[in-house]
């Protein structure tokens, strides 16, 4: 529990020190994660039901060959992807927002160093540094947090292309 409150206290102090940007660096980080998760849950456990029940319904079919079963196929494939992408454009667009979030808290930083510099003078280096501090902070936070995703959507874009494959693999036609 001690270490719960000291972890709490140091991301607190980070906030303080970054600026309220942080925030909103932090909101679209927890809404891009919660979205990446719901992706890679309905590839793991929903999506599996999809495609038996598509492989099952194409099985079941009499005619596999003409070119009205072609057509049924590729519509239950397309179907299958449309569902198995949706979101992702959503997710790969918060990631591409956080080094702009990122860079607004450069801005607003840089403003709160050019108000000291206006109001005390370019003498006090120690306050410049911490106007300097809240508009570095934030661009670094912003970027780890599309580095995060980055990585992560790639992998998650390659799961749903190989699971498009293989399911238009697994419904021949002969």
């Amino acid at each position: 529990m001690h270490s719960l409150i000291e972890l709490w206290e140091s991301v607190r102090d980070f906030i303080a020190t970054g600026g309220d940007v942080l925030y909103i660096v932090a909101l679209v980080l927890f809404i891009m994660w919660v979205l990446i998760i719901e992706r890679f849950w309905f590839i793991s456990r929903e999506y599996p039901v999809l495609r038996n029940k598509i492989i099952a319904d194409w099985n079941a079919r009499v005619d596999t060959t003409s070119w009205y079963a072609h057509k049924i196929r590729d519509a239950w494939v397309s179907d299958a992807s449309t569902k198995l992408n949706e979101r992702i454009n959503v997710i790969k667009t918060l990631v591409a927002i956080c080094p702009m979030v990122g860079l607004l808290g450069t801005v607003t930083g840089m403003i709160a160093v050019f108000e000291i510099m206006a109001v005390q003078g370019t003498g006090n280096p120690r306050l410049m540094a911490a106007g300097i501090s809240m508009a570095t902070i934030p661009t670094m936070a912003g970027m780890v947090a599309c580095l995060s995703g980055v990585f992560v959507t790639s992998k998650l874009e390659g799961k749903v292309k190989s699971a498009v494959h293989e399911l238009a693999d697994s419904m021949p036609h002969h």
